[in-house]
């Protein structure tokens, strides 16, 4: 398989930035909460760090569980992550985690609705940590990402 290349441009105002996605419709727009000088008219680009990881573990997830026969039929995410503001806000290191310029304490649950099995559903949750980009892209960066993967049948409803 050849390099695919994702590509965007973006321009703004303040922190409000539209960011076009190459060879595409899309635009997505970002903003930043009030406290970090915005309106909040958009997501923030930390939401949308959040979504990509989320995304990104359901489409790596879908991928790898056609290569292993496994059928699902939902899939439901919670995600959170600590950011401590001291050196975005204040240029401070001396924050909670040393000044963290990063997410850290990312804690992502994956609750997928199938008829799978629960080894099967491990097999698919240690592969989709292992080659999901966003996921690998965060602990590249030195957010760990804490997953928990849970199987509900069909018939929990």
């Amino acid at each position: 398989m050849s390099v695919v290349t994702f590509a965007v441009t973006g321009s703004g105002i303040g922190v409000r930035q539209d960011i076009d996605v190459a060879d595409s419709e899309h635009v997505i727009r970002t903003d930043a909460y009030p406290a970090f000088g915005g309106k909040d008219e958009h997501p923030s680009p930390l939401a949308f760090t959040l979504a990509s990881l989320t995304s990104c573990n359901q489409v790596t997830a879908q991928i790898v569980a056609a290569e292993l026969g496994i059928e699902i039929e939902h899939y439901d995410f919670e995600l959170a992550g600590d950011l401590d503001p001291a050196l975005l806000v204040e240029g401070s290191d001396s924050g909670s985690e040393g000044g963290s310029d990063t997410l850290h304490n990312v804690r992502l649950t994956a609750t997928l609705t199938t008829r799978a099995g629960a080894d099967d559903v491990a097999k698919l949750a240690r592969e989709v940590e292992r080659r999901c980009p966003v996921t690998v892209l965060f602990r590249r960066a030195g957010s760990p990402v804490e997953t928990t993967w849970v199987r509900r049948s069909p018939d929990e409803g």
